[in-house]
C-alpha cells in the first residue's frame, strides 16, 4: 500500500478502548451478578455455556493486557499496538460490525451478480415466533416455503423461462427486533429474474417484470397458506387454530414487503442494503447511560411522537443482549437456488460478480484480492482445459478474505496500515503473547498491564442498605400482636 493511495488524511485511525464504553462497564459490573440470578432462576441450573462464553470473551476484546500486535512504518518508525479481538457473533460491537462489512464486501464482490436485486422481507404473526425461534427445523421449513413462492412468482413473470429455472437469493434470518426485543423475520435479496442453462450448459438470465400489488397480495396469501397448512401436518398448530388464523382479518399477522429494488450497476447501493441485512442485533451508538441503575437504548425506527427509547436497568440489558446470542453452527444468512453450494449453475452465476470501483477503498480491495489468488478465467484455465466448478469457487474464496485494514477503510475511509506522520506503508512486524512481554512493554508504554477487574456478584439490595454482609442479615423483631391468632395453616 503506497502513500498515493492513502486518502486525505482528515481522519486518523485511532485504537479502539472498549473499557471506556457504557456497554463495557455495564458487563463489567454486573456480568457476575447476571450469571447468579440466572442459576437461582433456574434452580442451580447453569444457563447456555456459549452465552458466558461471550461475554466473557467480550470482556477481553481489544484489551492490551491480553496480548497484541506491533506494526510500524517502515519510513519514519511511528508504530501503534493493536489489541486482540473476541470474534464473537453475539455481544462485542466491534466484532459484530467487522462481521456485518466483511459479509456486505464478500457478497457484492464476489457472489451477487451484476443484475437487479430485490428485497423481500416476510414477518409472521406473534403467535408463530416462539416455535421459529426456537425450532431450527421450523425456522428453516418457513424460510424455504417463503423463497420457494417467490420463486414461483418470478418464475410466471418470465415467459421465457422453462419450468427448471432457478432464483439467485441470500437470505438474512433477524431473530430481533429494534428495542432488542425476540422478533423473528426474514430479509432476502433475490435477483429480478430467473436463471436456467441453455442447450450447452450455459446459464441465461431471464429478467421478470417488477411486481405489483395483485401479484404481492398472491404471494402474501401462498405463504400464508403453506405454511399454515406445514405448521398443522407436523402438530405444532391444530387444525383449528389454522383455521382460525387463516380467516384473521389484515393478512392474519404476516406481513410482506418488496419495495426495495437495487439496480445492477449501483453495487455501492447494493453494499449498503447488505450491511442493513447482516447488520448485528446491539448498536453501541444507541445506548446511553442515565446513572448507575438505569440505561437508554433507543430505537432506529421513529413512532409516532417522535424516536422510540427503552429504559432498562443493566441486569435488564444483559438478559436481553443474553437472549440474542445464537447459538453456535446456527447462520444467520442462507443461500438458496442458484447461489446455493451445490448449484450446478453457481460458479458461473458468481463470475459474473466484480468488485466495485470508485473509491479507493474499493481499489485496494481489489489490489488485495488479485495478490491472493492468481487471475484466473471462470470457464478455461490456462492451460486450455476446462476449470472445475469447486476450483473456481477456492480461488474466489480466497480472494474474498478482507484484510482488518481494508475492512476499516471500506467502511470509515481509514486507513489503519498508512502511516499518520508521513503517510507511508505500516507492516505488522511482531505478535506479542508472552505475559511477561505484554507487561513490560505496557509498562513502558503507560498502559495499564491488567485488564479490567469483574466485579463480583451483588446481593439483593436490602443488604447494601443496611449495610450487612450476605449470611449475617437480621431482620428487626416484629412486635407482638394484640390479638391472639392461629398460626397454623389448613390446606
Amino acid at each position: 500500500m503506497s502513500a498515493a493511495c492513502a486518502p486525505a488524511r482528515t481522519a486518523v485511525y485511532r485504537r479502539r478502548r472498549p473499557e471506556r464504553t457504557v456497554l463495557y462497564r455495564t458487563v463489567q459490573t454486573h456480568l457476575a451478578t447476571w450469571l447468579e440470578l440466572s442459576c437461582d432462576s433456574r434452580q442451580g441450573a447453569s444457563g447456555p455455556a456459549h452465552v458466558e462464553r461471550e461475554f466473557r470473551r467480550y470482556l477481553e476484546c481489544g484489551i492490551l493486557a491480553h496480548g497484541f500486535a506491533r506494526a510500524r512504518c517502515a519510513e519514519c518508525g511511528h508504530d501503534f499496538l493493536i489489541a486482540w479481538s473476541c470474534k464473537g457473533r453475539g455481544v462485542c460491537p466491534a466484532c459484530n460490525t467487522r462481521r456485518m462489512v466483511e459479509t456486505a464486501a464478500h457478497l457484492a464482490d464476489h457472489v451477487f451478480p451484476r443484475l437487479p436485486v430485490r428485497q423481500w422481507v416476510l414477518s409472521v404473526p406473534k403467535r408463530l415466533r416462539y416455535h421459529l425461534e426456537h425450532d431450527p427445523a421450523i425456522e428453516t421449513l418457513a424460510l424455504r416455503i417463503f423463497l420457494s413462492v417467490v420463486e414461483q412468482a418470478l418464475r410466471r413473470a418470465c415467459p421465457a423461462a422453462g419450468p427448471d429455472s432457478r432464483i439467485g437469493a441470500v437470505a438474512f434470518i433477524h431473530r430481533f427486533g429494534a428495542l432488542l426485543n425476540p422478533h423473528e423475520h426474514f430479509h432476502c435479496l433475490v435477483s429480478e429474474g430467473v436463471f436456467e442453462a441453455d442447450t450447452s450448459g450455459a446459464a441465461t438470465f431471464h429478467e421478470s417484470r417488477a411486481p405489483d400489488q395483485k401479484r404481492l397480495d398472491e404471494v402474501h396469501a401462498k405463504v400464508r397458506r403453506r405454511l399454515l397448512r406445514a405448521l398443522t401436518r407436523r402438530g405444532v398448530l391444530e387444525p383449528e387454530d389454522a383455521e382460525t388464523m387463516a380467516n384473521w382479518a389484515h393478512g392474519g399477522g404476516f406481513s410482506l414487503d418488496a419495495s426495495v429494488r437495487i439496480e445492477g450497476a449501483d453495487r455501492p447501493g447494493l453494499e449498503r442494503l447488505l450491511r442493513y441485512c447482516a447488520r448485528p442485533a446491539f448498536a453501541l451508538e444507541r445506548l446511553r447511560e442515565v446513572d448507575a441503575e438505569h440505561l437508554v437504548y433507543e430505537s432506529i425506527k421513529p413512532g409516532p411522537g417522535g424516536s422510540i427509547s427503552l429504559m432498562l436497568t443493566p441486569l435488564e440489558l444483559i438478559e436481553r443482549l443474553a437472549a440474542l446470542i445464537p447459538p453456535p453452527r446456527r447462520h444467520r444468512h442462507r443461500y438458496y437456488g442458484v447461489l446455493a453450494p451445490n448449484a450446478p449453475l453457481r460458479w458461473q452465476v458468481i463470475a459474473l460478480a466484480g468488485v466495485p470501483d470508485g473509491t479507493p477503498a474499493a481499489a485496494q480491495t481489489e489490489s488485495i484480492a488479485a495478490s491472493a489468488a492468481p487471475s484466473v478465467t471462470p470457464n478455461r484455465s490456462s492451460e486450455g482445459t476446462e476449470e472445475a466448478p469447486g476450483e473456481v469457487e477456492a480461488i474466489l474464496r480466497r480472494a474474498a478474505r478482507y484484510a482488518w485494514a481494508l475492512l476499516l477503510a471500506r467502511i470509515y475511509e481509514v486507513f489503519p496500515l498508512v502511516c499518520p506522520r508521513c503517510g507511508g506503508e505500516m507492516r505488522i512486524i511482531a505478535f506479542i503473547t508472552d505475559a511477561c512481554a505484554v507487561r513490560e512493554i505496557l509498562s513502558h508504554l503507560g498502559e495499564p498491564t491488567s485488564p479490567p477487574p469483574i466485579a463480583p456478584a451483588r446481593g439483593p439490595p436490602l443488604w447494601e442498605m443496611t449495610d450487612a454482609e450476605q449470611g449475617e442479615f437480621d431482620p428487626p423483631a416484629q412486635p407482638a400482636p394484640d390479638y391472639p391468632f392461629d398460626q397454623r395453616i389448613a390446606w
